[in-house]
């Protein structure tokens, strides 16, 4: 039985500045999660993170992340990433 699917954030670093950045549903980066995609749908996710892959000039370490809906956007669900949002 697979695991199921749950809401992803794509997230990397910055190449240059190191920061921490999220994916927006407008393909730029931001460094506040709040303005990052939220992801349902895996197929959809599995792209998000190609075409992140695919920036090797702006950004490291691309991955998919748990996030969830928060009132004004994705909210960490994982102690790594809330650190990462505060830099």
């Amino acid at each position: 039985m697979s695991k199921r699917f749950t809401p992803k954030v794509v997230s990397a670093n910055h190449l240059l500045e190191g920061d921490a950045v999220w994916l927006t549903d407008d393909d730029r980066w931001t460094r506040d999660m709040a303005e990052a995609e939220l992801i349902e749908d895996e197929a959809v996710a599995q792209l998000r993170l190609l075409f992140a892959k695919g920036q090797p000039a702006v950004v490291v370490g691309a991955e998919l992340v748990d996030a969830a809906a928060g009132p004004d956007g994705p909210v960490p669900t994982h102690f790594r990433e809330a650190f990462r949002t505060h830099g």
